[in-house]
């Protein structure tokens, strides 16, 4: 089993923007779990992991005029789907520590979030670490806030994807 679980987050932002939603395909979430994650393509992927592992998830956006960036990873309190056993579960959160972009070389004064002197948040990649006390089987719904441009109505959110201890 790999110790880290990247998700890409693969966004039509020009559709968003224009639906006011993530749904109706201009979101995309899929994974390179080999643990049997499920819905990939779809903003509804439940991903496979394991306790101890680093989950990584990366912006992308379809669209090269409009920048994406995640504003938030947020999971939600009691939005777990009960479990045959109907076990209560406690709410997890990943620490939103963002980290410098693949391509970053350290020691070298390079980062790879910049870009000429301009912070490239489309680039950068939050992660986070599977709990040890995640229940087996039961999916943790989280909400994926997306920032598209700028504006007061540039945050969308969609609270479907989840991590599932297998």
């Amino acid at each position: 089993m790999k110790d880290r679980i990247s998700i890409v987050v693969m966004v039509d932002a020009v559709g968003a923007l224009s639906d006011r939603t993530l749904h109706n395909g201009n979101l995309s979430l899929v994974d390179d779990s080999s643990a049997g994650s499920k819905h990939q393509g779809t903003p509804d992927l439940v991903t496979a992991v394991i306790p101890g592992q680093v989950v990584q998830w990366t912006p992308i956006h379809v669209d090269v005029q409009t920048p994406v960036e995640i504003q938030a990873i947020e999971f939600l309190s009691g939005a777990a789907v009960s479990s045959p056993a109907d076990q209560a579960v406690p709410p997890y959160s990943v620490d939103p520590s963002p980290v410098p972009a693949p391509g970053a070389v350290s020691g070298t004064g390079v980062d790879a979030t910049g870009s000429n002197g301009y912070e490239n948040h489309d680039l950068l990649v939050w992660e986070g670490v599977v709990p040890y006390d995640m229940t087996p089987g039961v999916p943790y719904r989280y909400r994926l806030s997306l920032r598209l441009h700028e504006g007061p109505n540039s945050v969308l959110h969609i609270d479907s994807p989840a991590l599932l201890r297998v």
